[in-house]
């Protein structure tokens, strides 16, 4: 199973100013498999430590944090030398023995030949939690279930994941129902390792959601097991009411949904706990646009995904038909998991800080707003292949961003164009059209309009859909829209028309030659 973090961690294996290395991310995301790859794949010898349990090591790290007596200590556990050049120390459940934790500084500082890597399941609670903690001695790699490409490697899709990145959306377009056939297997299997592991050797759906069903429980355990006693209920009902805020039409997380009369004081450690076990991400708010995002954080009012789409299903008992074959019911949980999804698409993405916009009177809402260091990137998430998007096209007026994003099941479209005109020259041209209107506003009967829609990049379908239809209207004369076609006016053409019988719908019944038979008013025909 290819994991992108592997070129990652090649790359920490060359760096010359490499420290000790810990990978953060939730129970099951593949750390150990990770690290143990890792240390396949670059090293001639890996040295594994399992922390948990383990009272040999606790004993080891409990006293002296000398690093030639820990490596001493390391190499008569292992039974073998330990070779800082060619062999891979991996420190796994480092979380259990916090000491070890501590003489990752030390082999920073007096050891730096030896390379360590550590993971662990809770750490970032263990982190929280008045660990003594060797701060700017580490490294660290925040690890994810699989991308979406990441899973359509593991499924043996590798040329539609290299096609993915050649970005030749005209192939793309080709192969698109292979896409979207693997886009609803991954909706539903999700990137958690063990259930696409056997989802690529048996296709069985039953089987995969056994086990999500073994991984969610584990997770309930974890609750009991380690968070404070006084939390562990909240734990639960805030977890559990996920799938239902998601689902609502407003997706702003709501205590009141969770427990009748519910504070956000009453879950506040609940949802931290959370968080630092990478079980949620935790979307903010923001209602105005400027860069960094993180100073316009509104930190009351947030959204909560789950850490893999895969989990959202299950959890939400979202049965494969359902997903896979349609149902007229399945709409609004649909664009839940849509949004899961590109929740977690764009966690992979390094450097990459997510919030979500919306306006001060709730009347426009961006799905994600992304600060990339250098350009605020609005995004809008559409499930199904309708693109119509009010709050996108209010956003850009407001803001004038350089680069909009709408995800959907469409074709890729990039209209650079005209995103050039509403963004750089209809400002422009507004400005112009305001000056000299107001040049010669002392004459009633002169004015100055600039027409935008005469600049849009318009496909040949759009432009005989709206122009034959004003046409029809009697707006524009047929070499009006013969003009707008590119094509040589005719004689005969330039007079306006209005289709027969062009009336509302609703009027119909009252046409007297539609009547049956063609009755007259009084009855004879």
């Amino acid at each position: 199973m290819y994991r992108v973090a592997i070129e990652k961690l090649l790359k920490w294996k060359q760096s010359k100013r490499r420290k000790p290395l810990i990978i953060e991310g939730a129970r099951q995301v593949g750390k150990t498999w990770l690290m143990k790859e890792f240390g396949r794949q670059a090293y001639a010898d890996t040295v594994y430590i399992n922390f948990d349990s383990n009272s040999r090591m606790a004993e080891l790290f409990a006293s002296d944090l000398d690093t030639d007596r820990l490596i001493m200590g390391l190499e008569l556990y292992v039974g073998h030398k330990i070779d800082p050049n060619n062999s891979l120390l991996v420190f796994d459940e480092v979380q259990e023995v916090p000491r070890a934790l501590a003489s990752l500084k030390y082999f920073y500082e007096n050891a730096s030949q030896y390379h360590i890597v550590c993971a662990g399941s809770l750490l970032g609670i263990a982190l929280h939690q008045g660990t003594s903690f060797p701060v700017g001695k580490v490294d660290f790699l925040k690890l994810y279930p699989l991308s979406f490409k990441e899973f359509l490697m593991a499924t043996g899709k590798e040329q539609f994941a290299a096609l993915l990145d050649s970005q030749d959306f005209q192939m793309i377009t080709s192969f698109k129902q292979t896409y979207i056939d693997a886009l609803k297997h991954y909706y539903f299997v999700g990137g958690m390792p063990e259930a696409v592991q056997s989802f690529t050797e048996n296709k069985d759906f039953n089987e995969v959601r056994e086990i999500q069903k073994r991984i969610l429980a584990a997770y309930e355990q974890d609750f009991s097991k380690h968070a404070p006693n006084e939390i562990v209920p909240r734990l639960r009902m805030l977890w559990n009411s996920i799938p239902s805020q998601l689902a609502k039409e407003n997706k702003k997380f709501i205590y009141g949904l969770v427990r009748e009369g519910a504070r956000a004081k009453d879950y506040e450690t609940a949802l931290l706990w959370l968080s630092d076990c990478g079980l949620v991400h935790k979307v903010s708010r923001v209602n105005t646009v400027g860069i960094p995002l993180r100073a316009y954080e509104d930190l009351k009012a947030f959204k909560l995904f789950v850490v893999d789409v895969g989990l959202l299903g299950c959890m939400a008992g979202l049965r494969q038909r359902t997903l896979l074959d349609g149902n007229d019911l399945f709409v609004e949980f649909k664009g839940a998991l849509t949004e899961q999804y590109v929740c977690q698409q764009l966690k992979t993405i390094e450097d990459l800080d997510i919030y979500y916009y919306t306006n001060d009177r709730g009347s426009c809402e961006i799905d994600f707003v992304v600060d990339t260091g250098e350009r605020i990137v609005p995004v809008e998430v559409k499930a199904e292949v309708n693109l119509r998007a009010k709050s996108l096209k209010t956003y850009q007026e407001k803001f004038s961003p350089e680069v909009s994003v709408r995800t959907s099941m469409a074709d890729y479209k990039k209209e650079e164009w005209n995103a050039f005109i509403n963004n750089k020259v209809k400002n422009i041209v507004i400005g112009l059209q305001q000056e000299i209107t107001r040049a010669v506003i002392i004459s009633p009967d002169m004015y100055v309009r600039f027409n935008v829609l005469s600049l849009y990049d318009w496909d040949i379908k759009t432009l005989a859909d709206v122009f034959g239809g004003l046409s029809d209207r009697g707006f524009v004369d047929g070499n009006e829209v013969r003009d707008r076609l590119g094509l040589s006016p005719r004689d005969g053409l330039d007079e306006l028309r209005v289709l027969e019988n062009y009336i509302p719908y609703e009027m119909s019944a009252y046409q007297k030659k539609l009547v049956q038979g063609g009755a007259k008013d009084d009855g004879t025909e």
